[in-house]
């Protein structure tokens, strides 16, 4: 899944084609105030009856039910159910830590981040980006905080978007996504794509989403140099974001130690988000990227 050169499109044109047929597996939770193609739980003015309310002085007279006041002499109004649009938000790391394995991390989760928005907007779905560090790039070379398209042509200016995006710095996950939930005037459903290293944690980023109403997937991107080093004997080693350097020698025994740790830091993590509700995925760089969105995404549920 590595990154094409940037004059080179994200997706090509196959892969798009395939995903204007899938929808995420959100339902019942857009609350947006605009029409759409997604059932939500707001009650309004379709055809599909929903429930009873009782009336009080000012409701719509037509919308009474005269058989049930003939049954019950009580005054009661039918609600039906609204399709409305639902707004999806898509977190993408762009710290340093993300700019590491051939592929990277980064061009790995651009690309994912780049289908499932494309996916979102062809079902008439909306569609905000935050990229963090960092503002968010427009197609026209400008930044911002955010950005947010509707519709299908917008499909372009958001891979547009996300193509000029480019990895470094400190991440700042907790604050990316507690500004990003406090900004949002409606929940609706959250994507973030991270390696979730970040040294503060991921913990209350996420928690600030979930606290917010959003349904959220989370997508670990990792590459497999992390999940099984190669690399033996003396070392030195740097953090990506602070630039720290420890020396250690890294025999077997510790690459079994490492293994061992890595592998609580995934079950730790997939707990967490079990618990809350929380989507997890965990995809590496390397895997095509057809095979993740048409092959795991679908077995994992995250298509509809």
């Amino acid at each position: 899944m590595g990154a094409p050169p940037s004059s080179e499109p994200l997706l090509d044109a196959r892969l798009l084609h395939r995903l204007e047929r899938l929808r995420m597996a959100a339902p019942r939770i857009a609350r947006s105030a605009m029409s759409g193609e997604r059932r939500s739980r707001a009650r309004g003015q379709s055809t599909e009856f929903a429930d009873h309310r009782a009336y009080v002085p000012g409701d719509d007279l037509r919308r009474l039910d005269w058989s049930l006041y003939g049954r019950l002499d009580r005054l009661y109004l039918r609600l039906f159910e609204e399709d409305r649009e639902l707004r999806v938000l898509l977190f993408l790391d762009a710290s340093e830590s993300m700019n590491f394995g051939t592929p990277t991390k980064f061009a790995a989760a651009a690309r994912l981040a780049a289908a499932i928005g494309h996916a979102t907007l062809c079902g008439f779905d909306r569609v905000g980006l935050r990229v963090f560090p960092g503002a968010t790039p427009t197609a026209d070379g400008s930044s911002q905080a955010s950005a947010d398209w509707r519709g299908r042509r917008a499909t372009r200016r958001l891979q547009e978007a996300i193509a000029q995006a480019r990895p470094g710095g400190r991440g700042g996950f907790n604050e990316a996504l507690r500004r990003g939930a406090f900004e949002s005037k409606q929940a609706g459903a959250a994507v973030v794509l991270s390696d979730f290293l970040d040294p503060g944690g991921y913990e209350d980023g996420l928690s600030s989403l979930t606290a917010r109403g959003f349904r959220v997937e989370a997508i670990q991107v990792v590459c497999g140099e992390e999940i099984e080093p190669t690399a033996f004997g003396d070392l030195n080693l740097v953090d990506s974001e602070t630039g720290a350097r420890t020396e250690v020698t890294f025999s077997r025994q510790r690459l079994e130690t490492y293994r061992k740790a890595w592998e609580r830091h995934s079950s730790v993590f997939k707990s967490f988000c079990r618990a809350r509700g929380i989507g997890c995925h965990q995809v590496t760089a390397e895997t095509p990227i057809e095979d993740v969105l048409l092959r795991q995404f679908r077995t994992e549920r995250f298509w509809a």
